[in-house]
């Protein structure tokens, strides 16, 4: 039988190069050596009985018996992590790892929430990976983090999306604007103005497009800026005006409006992601249910959606 030949050191191995999608990075992470490496996956390939992997043109492509396998690899060691977590609890109180991905612009939200949660629970350790949407969204393929944090949540097979935040975008300018201080504003009376905007595919841009496109208005001057901050930073400056989310504007310590144009704000909303073919820690199913009970009371905003749905569809998949 398989199992008899099948080794953590072996799927430890494959697991890594997986990851890393190199040899030699995985030798280095493990500290052997590429030889050993290559001698560890032969020997893997020919106890599966099935061509795992393959390199095309230098890219590391996984066959459907090597993704397979990859997907039991990471339920074995999730169960195992899990098992040293519950050892550690018992031993020395509530512990453990929290993996969370998110988008640039939740960064002005999320921390919020770990703040609290981590005085509350100082044994779990989180590790928090930041980037724009195809940077999380490649994270998310490849299954890194046991949490992910979008504004747009991705229609991919393996997403399951939950709703816990409103996320208004609103139009912003110097307060000098000379539209500043108007009551309302039709947005074809901005069509003249420099607009400051994210890359092609984040979430803010993906709304601001379909927004212009709904109102049959197209802008004459645009210019990407690779941030939030860098937007922000332009239109103080008063480089032009830009759509952003409402949670990362400070007016009261800037010189930043938002301008009254109609149909705005956009309401979208942040979501938790997680792979309903992945198996979810406990300790992220502990930070889920206290950011549900906290939304409210730190951020003053309601939690918006169920998130016993989002668990529920989570374990139907495991």
């Amino acid at each position: 039988m398989i199992e008899r030949y099948l080794t953590f050191r072996l799927l430890r191995v494959y697991i890594t190069l997986v990851q890393t999608g190199s040899i030699s990075e995985t030798a280095r992470q493990l500290h052997l050596t590429q030889p050993t490496v290559s001698i560890q996956l032969k020997k893997l390939q020919e106890t599966v009985g099935h061509r795992l992997y393959s390199f095309q043109q230098q890219r590391f492509v996984l066959t459907e018996a090597g993704n397979a396998l990859y997907l039991s690899c990471q339920k074995i060691f999730a169960c195992l992590d899990e098992f040293t977590s519950q050892l550690d609890d018992i031993d020395a109180g509530q512990s453990g790892h929290l993996k969370i991905a998110m988008v640039n612009t939740a960064q002005y939200i999320l921390p919020k929430l770990i703040g609290p949660f981590q005085i509350r629970f100082p044994g779990i350790e989180i590790t928090l990976e930041i980037g724009n949407r195809e940077q999380v969204l490649q994270r998310f393929e490849q299954g890194l983090d046991d949490l992910y944090v979008f504004s747009h949540p991705p229609s991919l097979e393996h997403a399951i999306a939950e709703p816990f935040l409103v996320n208004p975008l609103v139009m912003v300018a110097n307060s000098a604007h000379p539209l500043a201080h108007n009551e309302r504003i039709d947005v074809r009376e901005l069509l003249e103005n420099r607009f400051l905007l994210r890359e092609q595919g984040s979430a803010t841009r993906m709304m601001f497009d379909s927004f212009l496109q709904n109102q049959g208005a197209t802008p004459s001057h645009m210019q990407q800026l690779s941030s939030n901050e860098a937007i922000k930073v332009g239109i103080s400056a008063g480089m032009g005006i830009g759509m952003l989310s409402q949670h990362v504007l400070d007016l009261h310590n800037s010189n930043l409006t938002v301008l009254p144009v109609d149909g705005l704000p956009l309401v979208n909303h942040w979501y938790f992601i997680a792979r309903n073919d992945r198996y979810m820690p406990k300790t992220a199913l502990k930070f889920l249910s206290f950011c549900q009970t906290s939304v409210e009371q730190v951020l003053g905003e309601p939690w918006q959606g169920e998130l016993e749905g989002l668990i529920v569809r989570h374990f139907e998949h495991i």
